[in-house]
């Protein structure tokens, strides 16, 4: 087992590594990185590296921000400096397994970058450690798989693209087996990459797969998160398939989740503290302040688990997202799910996360405002949704565009309490370019609808 720098450094020499694989994970939650030698990497883990500012001066395409601070044409884009977590080390197993590490801009307490999502996600965890409380997290996704290569999908008229298979087949053993290669490659090859699914099933909806990673501390959940999505890619390709994220691919389909689990734990880990025997619904006290908390936060801070313009064509009536600040036992209706049925499993589902998130954001700004609930103690008033949460109103619903989220967000004192005001203005800087980007841009729906009548 590696448990140190020596392991490593005599794994290295005991398998005549000649390489190591490095990333690091930008805003957007895209992992950016680079081959280097073994020697290299050996200076690496003695003093660090630098690497360069610009994957947070750029967007996911590589276009340069003209709104950032932290880097830019201003300042040349420097090289920052950032640390390999020893921690993340595993081998790629359909790489030959060659060596692989996660890098931040921090260190263990989180000390850094402030705009580097890991490092929010480190600093966030410490402050659940001061209070007491160990994280216990875990993501699942929902994406579309279609037979096609990157060469033949931008060669043809995207929305036209193959399904991986015809037809709505939700946990459907016979689809499961109809690629059943890939299938089992994505099951077996995660494992072997650090990546334990607890589960793999078809979802409704052509060529859909879900896949539930088993849970762990919130920056092992946040690691196996972002990994899983580009495993999920990069497995794809050897079958000739390409994997989508995107929350909604078509609008006469449903959109694809992101559902975070959660829960707080002793720091012993030995009990959960979100379950009491004794209430009615088996809710601690503080899993109800917890509640409360993310229900109150919720709007100040939409943009961290709804990224993306195409984010909110997800969060619709009736397709599985949620549209109302609710929250629910069992209830796939609201934007909080509570699961209460056994000791050790009692956690909170928030389903409002879509499968385009950043995993270490989505999972900061879940623990954040669970965290400022109960530091707040805030009472969990509203009652929960019984029936059909799209028509409870009580406590009003979510914003509907992205550029409406960002705006909220951007004036909100919540969200830089909660998560600094130099990430606050860097992030949705970002996000207004996003949302200039789709502004200046021509859709096929307008081609469609006014090339020929207007």
């Amino acid at each position: 087992m590696i448990k140190s720098k020596d392991d490593i450094r005599a794994y290295l020499r005991d398998n005549s590594c000649s390489k190591v694989k490095l990333a690091i994970v930008d805003i957007d939650g895209i992992l950016r990185g680079k081959i280097v030698s073994a020697d290299k990497f050996r200076t690496i883990l003695d003093g660090g590296m630098g690497f360069c500012a610009v994957v947070f001066g750029w967007d996911m395409e590589d276009k340069s921000y003209d709104n950032v601070n932290v880097t830019g044409w201003h300042n040349g884009y420097p090289d920052f400096d950032a640390m390999v977590d020893i921690k993340t080390f595993r081998q790629i197993p359909w790489e030959d397994d060659i060596p692989f590490f996660l890098a931040d801009f921090s260190n263990e307490k989180g000390e850094g970058l402030d705009v580097c999502p890991r490092t929010l996600l480190k600093r966030i965890n410490n402050r659940a450690l001061e209070m007491g409380f160990k994280s216990q997290f875990s993501e699942e996704f929902e994406w579309f798989n279609f037979e096609t290569t990157p060469d033949g999908y931008y060669g043809q008229e995207l929305s036209k693209t193959k399904p991986l298979t015809p037809g709505m087949f939700g946990y459907s053993i016979l689809k499961a087996s109809q690629k059943s290669p890939f299938f089992h490659d994505l099951f077996d090859y995660c494992h072997r990459f650090g990546i334990p699914l607890e589960g793999l099933h078809t979802e409704t909806g052509p060529g859909v797969y879900e896949a539930a990673i088993q849970y762990g501390d919130i920056l092992t959940a946040a690691d196996r998160a972002v990994l899983f999505k580009t495993s999920v890619k990069e497995i794809a390709y050897k079958h000739g398939i390409m994997a989508t994220f995107m929350a909604k691919w078509s609008e006469k389909l449903p959109g694809n989740g992101g559902h975070v689990h959660q829960s707080l734990w002793d720091l012993d880990l030995e009990s959960n503290l979100f379950h009491d025997q004794n209430d009615p619904l088996h809710m601690s006290a503080l899993m109800k302040q917890y509640i409360a908390g993310q229900l109150y936060c919720l709007p100040h801070m939409l943009p961290l688990v709804a990224p993306t313009i195409n984010s909110y064509k997800r969060l619709v009536e009736g397709a599985w997202a949620p549209t109302t600040l609710t929250w629910g036992v069992d209830n796939r209706t609201t934007a909080l799910r509570v699961l209460s049925r056994g000791k050790s499993s009692t956690r909170l589902e928030t389903r409002v996360v879509g499968s385009d998130v950043n995993p270490y954001l989505a999972m900061s700004a879940c623990l954040a405002a669970g965290l400022y609930g109960i530091a707040h103690q805030l009472p969990l008033n509203q009652p929960a949704s019984v029936g059909n949460g799209y028509r409870d109103f009580s406590n009003g619903t979510l914003p509907t565009s992205l550029q409406e989220a960002t705006a909220q967000m951007k004036e909100s004192a919540v969200a830089k309490e909660l998560f600094g005001e130099a990430f606050v203005e860097h992030f949705c800087n970002t996000r207004e370019w996003e949302c200039r980007e789709f502004a200046a841009s021509v859709t096929d729906w307008e081609r469609k609808r006014y090339f020929e009548i207007i």
